[in-house]
């Protein structure tokens, strides 16, 4: 009888250590927002901030405001910017990965329609843990002005 509890007393604390994993593991995203659109503007950017409390990689990024969604970055080289595809973004445990104008950001091109000031775009993020375990997070990103930076005024609060 002993070993019978002892035996379900372990599986018990292992489900919860499993559980207790998978809930720290995931990935908090702060302030998400999209620069707006004009007429006729087919490619934009979405922003936030990535925090993960293990070390993990941001993979995959998907909208229906996009036919194509992809992981940026912008970095100089040689005197010029550019800008190109990466596979995934690295997520170093318990580092605030910020996604900005200029740096990494997730690109929504191909828009199927303009983005304006005030709208809601959805994004779904797909992380990946160093055993190779996604996990998916779902994320609503306010449209900004198109001439925005993400900034707040001086003198507003977020």
């Amino acid at each position: 009888m002993q070993s019978i509890r002892s035996a379900a007393t372990l599986v018990f604390a292992s489900a919860v250590l499993v559980l207790a994993t998978s809930a720290a593991a995931q990935v908090a995203v702060t302030e998400p927002w999209v620069r707006g659109t004009v007429a006729g503007q087919k490619a934009t950017g979405a922003f936030m901030q990535l925090k993960s409390p293990a070390d993990a990689a941001l993979v995959e990024a998907a909208s229906p405001v996009a036919k194509i969604v992809e992981i940026h970055e912008m970095k100089m080289e040689g005197g010029m910017m550019k800008m190109r595809a990466v596979e995934k973004l690295p997520l170093p445990a318990g580092k605030a990965v910020e996604l900005k104008p200029g740096g990494y950001h997730v690109m929504l091109m191909d828009l199927v329609q303009p983005l304006n000031e005030g709208d809601t775009v959805p994004l779904k993020l797909t992380f990946e843990d160093k055993a190779g375990k996604k996990q998916t997070v779902e994320v609503k990103a306010q449209v900004k002005a198109l001439t925005s930076s993400g900034a707040m005024p001086a003198g507003k609060s977020k």
